[in-house]
């Protein structure tokens, strides 16, 4: 998953392109372009051997996650005893408005800013099919509907161009040889998460009160099957590749820099020296089907005993498989909480690396 930097970046009909004294911008077709030089429309701010640009518009050390322990097992859902389990507790980030670090602030104001922005090109085109039809219905001659049809097309085309460019922020990125591999290791190891026969999100946990109903495990889970991939976040235009992985509604997008949180009301966004992350392999009592690359360590049964062999008062029991998880802890004082279940144990050690390699090369800035 090794990423590639680029040295421009479309945006509709205008190219955004990075040079050593800053960046520029132009517009025109291939063999002909116009544009701003390098002193136009952009931000620079570096520190540490670290540099980034993102355009505007005119007008510490990393600490290991506390392991919180689980005994899992699946959400099953036709036990008929309500009672065996307390209530799941949500495992969550708050809302991503509220996961913002003073370093990030300009740059989520400018996203978060633009994403709000309303598309006007669907209104150009519903006006222009009202007229269009009010133009049928009186009988107009032909020529004044397809220019009429015409009409409507070009400015839907226009007012979308124009949408796109108002809510897209861009984001150049520059490294020095040491932020590079750092940042080239982080894709290294997400292509080691990402080659997992399953991952999932955990959504909500709770201790087990009657084990028995519960094949023998001390807690319940809620979880969802998620993926880590390269992927850019919508309306923002990068010279890379970030890594991104899935947690319900949000998708956490790891920059070089920084880690943003995208979600429906808003990105949020937190620095690697204010990330903390940790693996732990658990074992986890499966019930929806053994992954291929998982190690199986033990059985049990869906109705167990004290001693824990089966429950015979119970017609439907069967064995079920204890498998050997790896289980990610993504927190931040500012509100990221979030666990990944990966099917295969071991992995995960490199990506922790990666990011606390991150955070010594790209150190925090001051206020």
């Amino acid at each position: 998953m090794g990423f590639y930097l680029r040295k421009s970046i479309s945006v509709g009909p205008l190219r955004f392109n990075l040079s050593g004294s800053g960046v520029g911008v132009s517009a025109g077709i291939k063999g002909f372009r116009v544009g701003t030089g390098p002193r136009g429309n952009y931000i620079h701010m570096g520190r540490g051997g670290f540099y980034y640009r993102a355009t505007l518009p005119p007008a510490g050390n990393d600490t290991r996650a506390p392991r919180q322990q689980y005994s899992y097992t699946p959400p099953i859902q036709h036990t008929p005893i309500s009672a065996t389990h307390e209530p799941l507790k949500e495992i969550d980030s708050l809302d991503a408005n509220h996961i913002v670090d003073s370093s990030s602030k300009a740059l989520l104001d400018e996203i978060n800013q633009k994403r709000k922005r309303p598309l006007m090109w669907p209104m150009v085109l519903i006006g222009a099919v009202m007229l269009l039809a009010w133009s049928v219905h009186v009988d107009a001659p032909q020529w004044v509907n397809s220019l009429i049809a015409l009409a409507g097309l070009i400015g839907a085309v226009y007012v979308g161009v124009r949408d796109q460019l108002a809510k897209t922020v861009v984001l150049f990125y520059e490294f020095d040889p040491h932020v590079e591999a750092a940042y080239e290791q982080l894709h290294s190891a997400a292509l080691q998460l990402a080659g997992c026969a399953r991952v999932w999100h955990i959504e909500a946990s709770g201790r087990v009160l009657d084990r028995k109903y519960h094949a023998g495990a001390a807690s319940l889970i809620r979880r969802k099957v998620t993926s880590i991939r390269r992927g850019a976040p919508s309306h923002l235009k990068c010279n890379i590749e970030t890594v991104a992985i899935g947690v319900g509604r949000q998708v956490l997008h790891f920059f070089p820099d920084r880690v943003l949180v995208y979600a429906p009301e808003g990105v949020g966004g937190v620095e690697y020296s204010h990330l903390s992350i940790a693996v732990v392999e658990k074992n986890f009592i499966e019930d929806e089907g053994v992954p291929r690359d998982t190690r199986v360590v033990g059985h049990t049964w869906r109705f167990v005993n004290k001693n824990g062999g089966p429950d015979r008062r119970f017609n439907n029991n069967r064995q079920i498989p204890i498998c050997r998880y790896t289980e990610m802890c993504i927190q931040s004082a500012s509100g990221i909480n979030e666990v990944i279940q990966l099917s295969q144990p071991g992995v995960g050690g490199d990506f922790v690396g990666a990011v606390r390699r991150l955070a010594r090369v790209t150190p925090a800035a001051p206020g």
